[in-house]
Parts: structure tokens; sequence; C-alpha cells
């Protein structure tokens, strides 16, 4: 039976639909950056998706090629997650300025309705056993046998800590109604949202959004706070 990180982990993917905190241990992923519209047919979202995806059964598929991996058990391949955001990171300088004024620029909301706007991180989790050295290995398989351009994708370590997430259902577009329960539960427990250039508003996608009508579409939102 092969690995499955959701069901291994259901506390990282699985919460319930109410608010909880939990703390986020660091880990590895193939990554891509860009920015733009995710919904634009064959734009930079959709070709970085390709890529990912690319990278990421490569190295689940190599027990099968010459190339032995240290450590390797076969597993499932984790789901897609993006980290996203609006307008321009803050700077440590603008951070503190926001700090003393009660509001964080630059993360202090998403506008759902304008997103051509979005910079994003998608990512896909890797094993703990995949190096550098491997994953630098499937970016040369992919590209020489896939003709597939990896030169954005890259091997990122993230370490979330504490975190608050809850389980959304339904389209992205309704996502702010969550994030208020989200706000609201965060008041009572006496902490506050940690959104700056570090620690972003993070989503993983549970449903197959091409398979599954947008009102049964379940989605992790997942955003990094500190004691109020």
């Amino acid at each position: 039976m092969a690995f499955d990180f959701k069901k291994e982990y259901k506390e990282f993917y699985m919460p319930k639909n109410k608010p909880e905190i939990v703390k986020i241990p660091p880990m590895n992923y193939v990554a891509v950056r860009g920015m733009g519209n995710p919904n634009v047919e064959g734009g930079d979202y959709q070709q970085a998706i390709s890529i990912l995806y690319a990278v990421a059964y490569t190295l689940k598929m190599s027990y099968k090629t010459d190339y032995k991996i240290e450590g390797f058990f076969e597993y499932v391949v984790p789901p897609l997650e993006g980290f996203w955001w609006q307008g321009e990171k803050p700077s440590v300088d603008t951070k503190v300025r926001a700090d003393r004024a009660g509001r964080r620029e630059g993360t202090k909301g998403i506008d759902y309705t304008n997103k051509d706007t979005f910079h994003w991180i998608s990512v896909i989790r890797l094993p703990d056993f995949i190096t550098e050295k491997d994953f630098a290995w499937a970016v040369q398989i992919v590209t020489e046998k896939k003709k597939i351009d990896c030169s954005p994708a890259e091997f990122l370590t993230i370490d979330e800590g504490i975190c608050v997430q809850i389980m959304h259902l339904g389209s992205f577009d309704l996502e702010p109604a969550t994030v208020a329960l989200m706000d609201a539960y965060l008041k009572e427990q006496g902490f506050e949202n940690d959104l700056n250039e570090q620690r972003l508003h993070h989503e993983i996608y549970m449903s197959d959004a091409r398979r599954v009508a947008p009102e049964k579409w379940k989605t992790v939102i997942r955003h990094p706070i500190k004691k109020a």
C-alpha cells in the first residue's frame, strides 16, 4: 500500500469545517512562482501546474528507473497547494509601520474580483527523503524527455509554524465568509493573523476542480497567526 500523506497526516489535510489552531512543521516542496489570473486558459498558472506535476510524478516513479533515491518508499503524490497574495509583499520597514498602525499593508485581504493582480507560489509537497540532488535529477529528466521547460521550478522549504486552518466547502469566490469565521475564532482565542512577506495565505486543494462541481470543492484554508 502506497504511503498517502492525506491519510497519514489528517490533521494537516482534513481539518473540520470549523477553525482550529495547528502547528505545521517544515516541509519541502517543488514550487513555481508567478503572477496573474489562475483561470486564464494556457496562462502562466496552468503552465506552472503542468511543471509541478511533471516533476512530482517523475520523482514518484523514479523507482522504476536506474536512478535510485536513498530511503525511497512508494507514495501517493500529495495534493496541489498554493500561497497567495495581492500587491507587493511588504518590506520589513513597511511591515513594522503596518504593525504600529494595527494593520498589514499588502496582505490585508484578497480581492477575488480582481484576479489579474494575484501573486502565487504553487507547490506540491515532496517526501522528506527527496533531496535537492534528487530534485535536480527529476527536473533534468522532465526537461529532456518531456520537453517541458522546468527552469521556473525550485526546491522550496517552508516552515509555517503556528496557524489557524479550516475546511472550506464551495467556490473560491466564497472564501471571505470562511475567513471571517477564522478571524472571529482567533479573536476568541487571543490570537491574530500574522500575514507578512514570509507568511502567506495558504490553500490546499482537496478536490479535482475538473471533475467536481464548484459547490462541492473542498479547500483547506490556512493562515499564519501569533498571540494578540
